[in-house]
């Protein structure tokens, strides 16, 4: 599905500026506010940062944007995919999607909690293969 038709699928305008969020986010996978802030500016010089955020919480609310949230670290935003886990390096801090069977690790924190759990997110801290050498 293209961006224009999934944001009409969630009855919001396919307005240029959340078409070229969406453009940002699809080439840079995960991306921090101010990365995309800088980025959108150079397309549209006038948008102001309180208009990004106010869209991307718009986006976010509609289920297709995820915001993923590490440790020590702006918070990166991605269009939403299937279930996944992220891996990230604690040298150069690059971020990469894997894809890892958290039911499991849902289910037992679940028994053990009692909780009626209904979101996860699992996230990985290394050091990739290029910081390695």
């Amino acid at each position: 599905m293209d961006n224009k038709a999934l944001l009409q699928k969630h009855n919001l305008k396919a307005t240029p500026q959340r078409l070229e969020i969406m453009r940002i986010l699809e080439d840079g996978g995960h991306v921090n506010i101010d990365d995309l802030y800088r980025e959108i500016r150079k397309t549209f010089p006038s948008v102001s940062l309180s208009t990004i955020y106010k869209n991307m919480n718009k986006m976010i609310e509609k289920g297709f944007l995820s915001e993923v949230k590490l440790n020590n670290q702006k918070n990166l935003y991605e269009l939403h995919k299937e279930r996944h886990s992220h891996v990230v390096c604690t040298e150069c801090k690059s971020i990469m999607d894997i894809q890892v069977n958290v039911l499991d690790v849902l289910h037992e924190a679940q028994n053990i909690s009692h909780y009626e759990l209904n979101e996860s997110s699992l996230t990985f801290h290394g050091v990739c293969p290029r910081c390695l050498v």
